[in-house]
């Protein structure tokens, strides 16, 4: 399975965000996103996500040699301030979310193992959502996809909220669904992007260049990533 963007392009008026974005991204890897602030990391996934139109080119799904077009639902999006209903439980969302999803649960799941896997404790699931913490609401957003398992898993600095233990909780969840799923991981974040992901890819000036893999864990690889951002400049 591959995705494939083509010549994705996006203005905000007269400032050129994304120029000809043209990349390839495969299952079975955790892509770190590195980029500036307002390098245009959120518009590329928000154009992928359709929240944002793109002014021209696409992206599109390859799976077993069949190339189509990107749809919404092959998509989870955990947004960088979560969106949730805060009227409702954590409980309550997650059985509404499970019932509209019928189809698409694993034949033994049940709403208790789903919340015993992200390590969300029986009285916190209970309480109100506008009470959960930041890092409790980025929880909840990621159950979301492990219910529904779309194919294009997009993180939009998911992890800068948690401590230390619901990090690397995170983290051990993303690598062992890495194998199913093509997961970007948008970060601006060094060292969080070398110790999760398989490939660093940055966004410098409106377009993708990946890092080569022998710079990732080498003396040379921050000045390298330097190299590639400081000469961003906004039109």
């Amino acid at each position: 399975m591959k995705l494939e963007l083509e010549n994705i392009q996006k203005d905000f008026g007269d400032k050129k965000v994304l120029r000809d974005i043209n990349y390839t991204f495969e299952k079975g890897k955790i892509y770190g996103l590195l980029g500036r602030n307002g390098a245009g990391k959120t518009s590329l996934f928000n154009c992928l996500s359709g929240e944002v139109k793109m002014d021209s080119g696409g992206a599109f799904l390859s799976i077993n040699d069949d190339k189509r077009q990107l749809r919404d639902e092959d998509i989870g999006y955990v947004y960088s301030l979560p969106i949730l209903p805060e009227f409702l439980t954590g409980y309550e969302f997650v059985k509404f979310f499970m019932d509209i999803n019928k189809e698409k649960l694993l034949p033994d799941a049940t709403i208790e193992n789903y919340f015993d896997f992200i390590k969300i404790g029986q009285t916190d699931r209970h309480r109100l959502i506008k009470s959960y913490s930041h890092g409790m609401k980025n929880k909840i957003q990621m159950l979301c996809f492990i219910i529904t398992r779309p194919p294009l898993i997009l993180l939009d600095e998911p992890l800068t909220s948690f401590d230390v233990v619901v990090a690397l909780e995170i983290k051990k969840l993303l690598r062992d669904m890495k194998h199913d799923h093509i997961i970007i991981f948008s970060t601006h974040i060094l060292q969080l992007a070398t110790d999760l992901c398989d490939e660093l890819i940055v966004l410098s000036n409106g377009q993708l260049e990946a890092i080569p893999d022998s710079t990732l864990h080498s003396p040379e690889f921050e000045e390298k990533v330097i190299e590639l951002l400081k000469d961003e400049h906004y039109d």
